[in-house]
């Protein structure tokens, strides 16, 4: 065989070799490449954001953004088919205007909420009642309950909050709270919470730091024990919906929230509580039953 012949033959396989090597690559980037948008709760925010970095650390071609805006706004975004999942602090079904017969509940974690005080109150403990009377306007100053001579501050989530629904059903007794300044991020009540003297809110346990002190409530602290036995009773379950059963890097994803390596290491570390390990469930309707 010539020389010339063999450099021709030489030059088909690697342009064969090229046209291969493209195809297999478009035909990978098109079965991988995959990107889902979570909207919702921002109790479960911060969770669903660590595990998607840790999974997309993982997983290159996956695409994982994860937005706030409050449980109302998942449920309704979920429910429009404008995102794959809605994350959630309550059940689709106490939303009136949320067709839920066709979602599909993802229970991820049980959050604790508690309520909050800027640190110069002076206050530790609360009754349930004192706390009722607070928020619906009957108890105006701290000085009222043993604390120092400063003015309450109320500070709200929006209407649409799953905290501030679970907080009201279950810390308020049913009772809704006085006209005050809202906000619709845990993050930013936190903030307005520990620069507003006599300032008192609530929030997901995984958001409280030390720049904010939790109360006891009738001298019952918020911890995991008094949560997982409802000695503690303002707690929620912490829902992913997905509209009809969850495909793709959805159904991957949520997975993946539910492993051990995310209950054991994140769970921990941000204060979430593992479903199984409650000693009580609780439905919809906010009806108990002991495991």
């Amino acid at each position: 065989m010539s020389r010339k012949k063999i450099v021709t033959i030489i030059i088909l396989i690697l342009g064969f070799g090229g046209l291969f090597a493209a195809y297999q690559t478009r035909d990978q980037t098109s079965g991988k490449n995959e990107a889902i948008t979570a909207v919702g709760s921002t109790a479960l925010q911060p969770l669903v954001e660590a595990a998607a970095e840790q999974y997309t650390n993982h997983h290159p071609n996956a695409t994982i953004n994860v937005q706030g805006g409050g449980s109302g706004t998942g449920l309704s975004q979920i429910a429009d088919g404008a995102v794959q999942m809605g994350n959630s602090d309550i059940f689709a079904q106490e939303k009136s205007d949320i067709n839920s017969t066709k979602l599909v509940d993802h229970l991820i974690a049980v959050e604790g909420i508690a309520p909050v005080v800027n640190k110069d109150t002076g206050v530790n403990n609360l009754s349930q009642q004192q706390l009722i009377a607070i928020f619906t306007g009957k108890i105006t100053n701290w000085q009222q309950v043993g604390g120092k001579n400063i003015k309450i501050t109320l500070i709200n989530r929006t209407m649409g909050s799953g905290t501030r629904n679970t907080f009201e059903k279950y810390g308020l007794k049913g009772k809704t709270s006085a006209t005050a300044q809202e906000q619709d991020s845990s993050g930013t009540v936190r903030q307005i919470v520990s620069t507003t003297p006599g300032a008192i809110s609530y929030l997901a346990l995984g958001y409280v730091n030390d720049s904010v002190k939790p109360l006891k409530l009738d001298h019952v602290a918020p911890t995991k024990t008094n949560i997982q036995n409802n000695s503690w009773p303002i707690w929620a379950y912490e829902h992913v919906y997905t509209d009809g059963p969850a495909t793709g890097l959805t159904k991957q994803f949520i997975t993946y929230l539910n492993s051990k390596e995310i209950q054991t290491h994140l769970f921990a570390k941000m204060g979430y509580i593992d479903v199984d390990s409650m000693k009580y469930q609780r439905n919809w309707q906010g009806q108990l039953s002991k495991e």
